[in-house]
């Protein structure tokens, strides 16, 4: 079970709706959410359920990953790029520290077969949703845990 510390910052690039950010928030309100995505009118539907349910907890902004300033325990999102694409983009953007159960890096949504994706990241773990949800749409699709830049 995946659980983020009190103080906690996570980035979730390519945001689209706001997941899997917004649900995150509202699990963890002891932790701080920063949404991105490129496309101006997703960020303002984002900001207005953000609004909605009052969560104080989350900033969400029209940014590329690549530009975003700062560094977060964990970096999540939903299957916007291939694997190798997304770490060159967000590689500096990991805290050094961690103070969790898993070590700092990415939590990646995922379906399909990774296997050629992550072959030059044979620290990642794979999680199967199917293992918890017993809809069939999660018969494919994984959390990808990519650890980086880890001390202890």
């Amino acid at each position: 079970v995946m659980k983020f510390e009190p103080g906690a910052t996570v980035l979730d690039v390519g945001t689209g709706g706001g997941f899997p950010g917004i649900p995150l928030a509202i699990l963890f309100p002891e932790t701080r959410f920063y949404l991105i995505d490129v496309i101006a009118k997703k960020i303002r539907v984002v900001q207005g359920v953000v609004d909605a349910l009052e969560l104080k907890n989350v900033k969400a902004e029209q940014k590329r990953a690549e530009l975003v300033k700062g560094d977060f325990d964990f970096i999540v999102s939903r299957a916007v790029t291939n694997m190798p694409d997304f770490v060159s983009w967000i590689k500096d953007k990991i805290k050094k520290q961690h103070k969790h159960t898993l070590k700092n890096g990415i939590l990646y949504l995922k379906g399909g077969d990774l296997t050629e994706e992550l072959k030059d990241f044979p620290n990642a773990t794979l999680y199967d949703l199917s293992e918890i949800f017993e809809d069939e749409f999660f018969e494919t699709k994984k959390v990808v845990h990519l650890p980086l830049k880890f001390k202890p």
